[in-house]
């Protein structure tokens, strides 16, 4: 008799166990998540990045600069990342940021990324850039660098405050018409940098498939110009989605590769403090869509845009705008997603002979770059976060190896490292992988190799 009541006794705690973890599997809390911004627009007379021709500083303000960041946690783990409307980020800054923000909130320095959205309008905070050394009358505010780290770090601190039960989903759209690839090739083989097309040009835009799946925007030239062959793009433009219980958007992140650069062609804006088309991008999403919305570099060391100048910075931005908030529309959601985040060290050979108006790293006097590479885990979306400005080669080749359906390439992520570019583009000539560059060749290949070995390791862990 007793031992019929030790086995219902039993077999009813096992029920009650069993029934239990089908409603809290165990280890599964809740997904959570926040976004927020800061405003980090420096004073108008600092000197901006992106042009060595500039020789006064900044006169005035287009539009503000920010830093936005998500912060997601799964109840074991916890990422955050931060995009800011910066020409780029070094590492050296990178990781007082992530320092500060573990010693804060605790989440692991290799699981916080850091990305600039590349506005060629954005304030000077590193003196190795295309000016070289520090020099009179052209120096980084260092004072504005200091708060520049408090305010990237506050925005992990108020996203992280502000975190609530959320569901994510990311969708991938396509917008290729709206750029080129500026590195054209010549008969000989050799490359000659196309920059910008006049109006009639860019008129007879057209967008070609090839075979293997790559996608070019070709232009015909006057019958007087030699006949130029057209590279690749990266057609692709992925959103995340992050919803809260009632459905409602809290965030978004959008993806594309662009140079940031349409308001070069506008004089009055060439010393004027502005976020470019990315600023214009989050603005709209952010209007249609509400929550805060962050805008994170594809692989566009040589991706243009299609026109450039006051009016064509706004097209710009809101055309990838407009391709974000239509697939925002039907993403897929989940607050069952896992997260995992890795970084590894990576060594690139430098030039025996480097530019000497180009970006080093703190290595100087040695043969070799360090560097790092980052890989974040969203459920079943992976995101790769590269240094440098990536040639779209280079990226398009991880994504076609990695046989990774949901996999989102940050270009510009945690370091600079000037231009990163594949063999045949040294072979080829043209500003990236000539004075663009201190990398040597075969500097592309160690990137691809690197990024596929991390990528496998994390996905090894799902």
């Amino acid at each position: 008799m007793r031992e019929r009541r030790f086995f219902k006794a039993v077999l009813l705690f096992t029920v009650i166990v069993l029934s239990g973890r089908a409603f809290c599997p165990v280890g599964q809390a809740a997904l959570k998540g926040g976004c927020a911004r800061v405003n980090i627009t420096p004073p108008v007379g600092v000197w901006l990045s992106g042009y060595g021709s500039r020789d006064k500083p900044s006169d005035d303000i287009v539009d503000e600069l920010y830093a936005r960041a998500l912060v997601l946690d799964d109840g074991n783990n916890a990422v955050a990342i931060i995009s800011v409307d910066l020409l780029w980020v070094p590492l050296e800054l990178t990781n007082k940021v992530r320092a500060i923000v573990k010693k804060k909130v605790g989440i692991p320095e290799r699981n916080i990324l850091i990305s600039a959205t590349h506005t060629h309008f954005g304030p000077k905070i590193y003196a190795k850039t295309k000016l070289g050394p520090k020099v009179a009358d052209n120096t980084v505010d260092d004072a504005y660098v200091k708060t520049l780290v408090k305010k990237m770090t506050d925005s992990v601190f108020i996203a992280h405050k502000n975190m609530q039960e959320v569901k994510i989903g990311a969708a991938k759209g396509r917008l290729p018409e709206i750029v080129y690839n500026r590195r054209t090739r010549t008969p000989d083989g050799s490359v000659k940098m196309s920059f910008s097309f006049p109006p009639e040009v860019i008129a007879t835009k057209k967008v070609q498939h090839g075979s293997d799946g790559s996608v070019a925007v070709t232009f015909s030239l006057p019958p007087e110009q030699p006949e130029l062959t057209f590279g690749p793009v990266d057609p692709h433009a992925w959103v995340i989605r992050v919803e809260n219980a009632d459905g409602q958007i809290i965030g978004s992140m959008v993806n594309f590769a662009c140079h940031a650069v349409s308001g070069s062609g506008y004089a009055d804006w060439f010393y004027s403090i502005s976020a470019d088309f990315p600023g214009e991008t989050v603005r709209v999403v952010e209007q249609v869509e509400g929550g805060i919305c962050i805008f994170v570099p594809g692989t566009s060391g040589n991706i243009v845009p299609l026109e450039r100048g006051q009016e064509a910075r706004f097209r710009i931005g809101r055309a990838i705008a407009g391709e974000a908030v239509r697939k925002l529309q039907f993403v897929s959601t989940s607050d069952k997603v896992g997260l995992d985040a890795m970084k590894a060290e990576v060594k690139f050979p430098l030039k025996k002979s480097p530019s000497s108006d180009r970006i080093m790293d703190a290595d100087e006097g040695k043969d070799h770059l360090v560097t790092e590479i980052q890989a974040l885990r969203l459920g079943d979306v992976y995101i790769l976060g590269l240094p440098g400005e990536v040639l779209v080669e280079v990226g398009l080749e991880i994504k076609k190896k990695s046989g990774l359906e949901n996999l989102i390439i940050i270009a510009l992520s945690n370091d600079a490292i000037g231009y990163v570019c594949h063999s045949q583009a040294y072979d080829e000539g043209g500003y990236e992988s000539g004075s663009g560059t201190n990398l040597a060749k075969g500097a592309g290949e160690i990137m691809v190799s690197r990024a596929l070995k991390l990528l496998d390791r994390i996905k090894s862990r799902d």
